[in-house]
């Protein structure tokens, strides 16, 4: 009972902490401990194991996705500091007009979090335009949170197909499935995000239009002058071509073993069995061209790379230490009685499944955490149960993606940061599109799964 009870302890200090913007590393550590005392677990093992170098531990999944983080965070700088995002989204503008500013926030973190930019660095590289659009629009700030959270941080990472989203790769780890497993529930799945979360997100813009709420900038929001990097921002369509090769060279495999010619090919019998170092090397390339075609960042290439390869640090650390606390919880004996639990539960295999990934998620407060825990430890018994690779590789990372997004999250915590926001003021709108959505088109993309 007191093992228990320290888990829950635990698990609300963590969302605690976090709350209070007590940096994720330590609160994870703190949090670890708590679990360990109240569970009479061995202090060295669990802190040099379980913590940091088991099969769950924070540096042993650092040291895996180095690479992928790495990349991804390259490629986001470049494309940054290029202006080829500010073109994207000036193009949708044209298209769309600025009144549409959700659409285009949304749509535009879409297209980056697709083509393989990370998270973090997605809404670093929108949020000088977004607010540049939110002010011509009147449009309160805290609407870009949910905006930028729906486009670059739901059906992007876990629903559609051939993202080289970590939280995609990781299934293939465990599963031998590929980036496209069951891509007919993932497009079902990531539409049904994208139409409830614009529908949610265009009621509140008309509320708070209704209610006389506007844009206000924060004291450290600084709008950008397009005029004054007019000539630094390349063409929409040469904008596009880096993202189109990235989703072009992970595709490619595919095709290609379609084709008949996968089984022969040195290099496509290396793309198909490094499902982690396969999208890393596409977002390598396509670094390397967004550098030889925009003259912003040709100037630099070698800093532009270098903070690039620094801005994966955080995020891999902070998605590391909330999979080294996961990994101390999967030790404890209160985790396994869970295991056993919802495997035991009177409820089909698909719907019981839906409900550990979700609370493993919600616990580490990480989608790729809680999968990686998931694929460690209940992959094997689902599979057993009849659930087929490709069908458990989609629906976990779908189910992944809801509960992870509770207050303390480390995505959730980053967004907040950088728009100078609180808790309070932006995660409403942020919760809603991220923990509610995604519940839902799980939810239901599982119930298409068993009538079909």
């Amino acid at each position: 009972m007191l093992g228990i009870l320290g888990l829950l302890v635990g698990l609300g200090l963590l969302i605690w902490l976090a709350l209070r913007d007590v940096n994720i590393i330590f609160a994870s550590v703190i949090c670890s401990l708590v679990v360990i005392a109240t569970n009479a677990l061995p202090l060295a093992e669990s802190l040099t194991d379980a913590y940091t170098f088991g099969d769950l531990g924070a540096f042993t999944f650092a040291g895996r996705f180095f690479m992928l983080f790495a990349a991804g965070a390259m490629f986001g700088r470049i494309m940054g500091e290029s202006h080829a995002a500010t073109s994207i989204a000036m193009a949708l503008v044209r298209a769309l007009g600025a009144h549409r500013a959700l659409w285009i926030t949304v749509l535009s973190c879409a297209l980056l979090t697709y083509g393989g930019v990370v998270v973090f660095v997605v809404i670093f590289a929108m949020y000088p335009l977004g607010l540049r659009l939110l002010k011509e629009a009147n449009i309160p700030k805290r609407l870009f949170c949910g905006a930028a959270a729906l486009g670059a941080g739901t059906f992007t990472l876990t629903a559609l197909p051939g993202t080289p989203s970590i939280h995609n790769v990781i299934p293939t780890l465990t599963l031998g499935t590929d980036l496209f497993a069951a891509s007919g529930l993932g497009l079902f799945g990531g539409a049904l995000m994208f139409a409830l979360g614009m529908m949610y997100l265009e009621r509140e813009r008309v509320k708070a239009q209704a209610a006389g709420e506007g844009f206000e900038p924060g004291p450290r929001d600084v709008i950008p002058d397009l005029d004054a990097i007019a000539k630094d921002i390349p063409k929409w369509w040469l904008a596009l071509l880096p993202l189109l090769l990235v989703i072009g060279t992970i595709l490619a495999p595919r095709l290609l073993t379609l084709a008949g010619v996968g089984d022969t090919t040195p290099l496509l019998q290396f793309a198909q069995a490094q499902p982690v170092l396969w999208p890393s090397i596409a977002l390598l390339l396509a670094s390397i061209v967004a550098l030889a075609l925009f003259p912003a960042v040709r100037r630099a290439p070698m800093k532009a790379l270098g903070e690039g390869t620094q801005d994966a640090i955080m995020p891999l650390m902070a998605t590391s230490a909330v999979i080294g606390f996961g990994g101390v919880v999967a030790q404890t004996g209160g985790f396994a009685l869970f295991t056993q639990t919802v495997l035991g539960l009177d409820l089909p295999p698909l719907v019981s499944m839906f409900a550990a990934a979700s609370a493993v998620s919600g616990i580490t407060g990480s989608a790729s955490g809680g999968m990686q825990i998931f694929m460690q430890t209940l992959a094997e018994p689902y599979l057993a149960l009849g659930i087929a690779p490709e069908e458990l590789h989609r629906l976990v990372a779908m189910a992944s993606g809801g509960l992870d997004s509770l207050p303390h999250c480390g995505a959730v915590i980053a967004m907040l940061t950088i728009t100078g926001l609180t808790h309070k003021e932006g995660y409403k709108d942020i919760g809603v599109v991220t923990v509610v959505v995604p519940v839902i088109a799980t939810a239901a993309t599982i119930a298409l799964a068993m009538l079909i």
